[in-house]
This record gives structure tokens, C-alpha cells and sequence, in this order.
């Protein structure tokens, strides 16, 4: 935000990166001089390679549209400027909406686990869930990969859903720690196989530490009575939304579009977008219960602001009796050598 905010600071940057990917020197980035930087801003984002999905690329097209109004073949300076203006001001907002820290799990975390009093009541309760999930027909092994996706970055644990960390930590501690995953599951031989295990990870990790972006978000309802409580705010917010919901010839809206409009108006009232956390999904769907949302009826403009606001009560209402907390846990890896360097500053 102070980069974009200071006129002069963030005219140089922008003319370094444009002259950086300006390679035929026209003074214009056609698409191909472009792709450098649409690839650095997915990878800002925290999106796969372009290229590995379906869902990634059309937003890495969408990134690309932006650039160039989805028509031109050359982008000027000054729009460039204006695009790039837009986007980190975007990412921005998001990180001071939901700051991201980076940790460095270097094993020691997970020895003070290990010795710890936690340990051991802790590990045994884990140990009885994932017996009365799958009525003890797992082996050892399965066992202790289970329990270890159950421990968490704040007890030194790297995520064990990535395919980096279960290569080239997980397999190996078990190979060298759990040496005896085909015996009978007991607790007692969980308890000691998986101590073993455990320990072997903690001294690879040393010897090879992961970097770990954390991000946590907890949902209160507390963004939605701020909004509700200011009518000038909430009027405008609804309008905006309301500004990409279709309207028939005598001007009224359809009820099927709401989860469009409050998705416009997630931002504001600090919600999630629709699919991203599965336990706000929920929330939201009892919300639109209660207004009948999937009727199809067609309503006035202002049935229809009437009726978001009543959903964003009942979101309220749902949230300060049970807030919901979600934590995020990315590793990072290094960058490919051939990423460009739009979104470092100049040396």
C-alpha cells in the first residue's frame, strides 16, 4: 500500500518491471511479454503453475483479460501502471484482512511436543478417534500417518497433505523411526512406534527445515453487525451488488441470485467467498433456508435488499453463538529460476 501510495516511488518501479518485460523494446508488452508477469502474480497469489488446472487457468486468464481488456494485443505503460495499481492494492487488502505468517519449522517445536505432559494424553485421544473412525482395521503405519496429519503447525508438525513434505519427511522418518509397522495395533505400541516416528521427523526436519505460510481467520459475525449497524455503508454495499444481478423488463431480480449478490457483498461484511470454507457453507445454507431462497420467485429491488439483510442477520446470529476458526497451512517452496521478478522490488 505505501509502494502504490507514493506517486513517485511506485512511478520507477513501475517503469523497471515495464522496461524488464518490454524485450522488443516498443514501448508496449504484447501478450507474450506479459505472461512473465501474469505467472508471477498466480504465484503471489498462491495458485499452481499455469497449466496444472482447470480452475488456476481461467484465473490466470481472467489476470491476463484484465491487462488487456480482453481485446487488445499491446498494453501501454500507462495501463500496465493502472492494472498493477489495482492488483497489489487487491493483494494488499487481502493480507490485512487475513495476514499471512511465515514460519520455519526446524523440528524443535516438535521435541518440546514430544516432551511435553500434552504428548501423550494428547496423542492417545487421537489415537481412539481414528480407531472408532475406521473400527481399527488400519495397519501401523496407516495409523501413524494419520495421527501425524492430526498434529498442527504450532506443534511443529509441516502440513502432511503436502506431497513435498510427505516424500521427503514423512517417508523417510518412517522407514528409519517406525521400523515395526506391520506388528498388532495396540495403544501401548502406537504410543511407542509413533514417539519413534515423530522423532525421526523432528531430526529431518532440522536438517532440512520447511517453510510454512500460516494464515488464520476466525468468523464472529462481528465484520456483519459493523455493516448492519452502518445504514450508509450497507446501502451502498448492497447497491454495488445488486449492480451485477439481472433484472427483468419491470425492474425486478430473481431470489436465485442472491448467493450472487452476497457474494459481491462478502468482502464487507467479512464473510468467505462461497465454497472456500465448508463450515461457513453451512451457515450460509440455513441462512437461505429461512428466506426460501431457492423458490425462484421474483422479487422488487428492495424485497430483494430487505431479504439480504435478513440473511446476513441470521449469519450473524449463527456466528456469535458458534464462531468458526480456519487455519491454512502452504508450504513454500522455492521459485522456478525462470519466474520474472515483477513483484520484487528493484535492487
Amino acid at each position: 500500500m505505501e509502494l502504490v501510495g507514493n506517486k513517485e516511488v511506485f512511478s520507477n518501479y513501475v517503469e523497471h518491471k515495464f522496461q524488464e518485460l518490454d524485450r522488443d523494446r516498443d514501448g508496449k508488452l504484447s501478450v507474450k511479454e506479459l505472461h512473465p508477469a501474469v505467472a508471477d502474480i498466480g504465484a503471489a497469489l498462491g495458485l499452481p503453475a499455469q497449466g496444472s488446472s482447470p480452475d488456476s487457468d481461467h484465473i490466470y486468464s481472467e489476470v491476463l483479460n484484465v491487462f488487456t481488456h480482453g481485446k487488445q494485443e499491446k498494453v501501454s505503460k500507462t495501463e500496465f501502471k493502472e492494472v498493477l495499481s489495482d492488483i497489489l492494492l487487491g493483494m494488499a487488502t487481502g493480507l490485512k484482512r487475513d495476514p499471512i505468517v511465515i514460519l520455519r519449522i526446524d523440528g524443535e517445536d516438535l521435541l518440546e511436543f514430544i516432551s511435553s505432559p500434552s504428548f501423550e494424553p494428547e496423542i492417545v485421544s487421537v489415537f481412539s478417534r481414528i480407531e472408532s473412525d475406521h473400527h481399527g482395521g488400519l495397519s501401523l503405519r496407516d495409523y501413524i500417518i494419520k495421527a501425524l496429519e492430526n498434529l498442527t503447525v504450532d506443534q511443529g508438525m509441516p502440513p502432511c497433505s503436502d506431497s513435498w513434505v510427505m516424500s521427503n519427511v514423512v517417508e523417510p522418518a518412517l522407514k528409519s523411526g517406525g521400523e515395526d509397522c506391520d506388528k498388532s495395533v495396540t495403544e501401548e505400541t502406537f504410543l511407542m512406534e509413533f514417539k519413534k516416528v515423530v522423532e525421526a521427523v523432528a531430526k529431518h526436519l532440522k536438517d532440512q527445515p520447511v517453510i510454512v505460510a500460516h494464515s488464520e481467520n476466525a468468523f464472529d459475525g462481528s465484520d456483519i453487525k459493523r455493516l448492519l449497524f452502518n445504514k450508509f455503508e450497507l446501502d451502498k454495499t448492497l447497491n454495488v451488488a445488486l449492480e451485477n444481478v439481472p433484472k427483468d423488463r419491470n425492474g425486478k431480480l430473481c431470489k436465485d441470485h442472491l448467493r450472487v449478490a452476497l457474494d459481491m457483498m462478502a468482502p464487507s461484511a467479512g464473510l468467505p467467498p462461497l465454497g472456500a470454507v465448508e463450515q461457513m457453507d453451512k451457515v450460509i445454507g440455513e441462512a437461505f433456508k429461512m428466506v426460501d431462497a431457492d423458490d425462484g420467485k421474483m422479487v422488487k429491488e428492495e424485497e430483494f435488499k430487505m431479504i439480504m439483510t435478513e440473511i446476513l442477520g441470521s449469519i450473524m446470529l449463527q456466528l456469535e453463538g458458534t464462531p468458526i476458526s480456519v487455519s491454512t497451512n502452504s508450504v513454500v517452496h522455492e521459485p522456478f529460476a525462470s519466474s520474472s521478478t515483477l513483484l520484487q522490488p528493484p535492487s
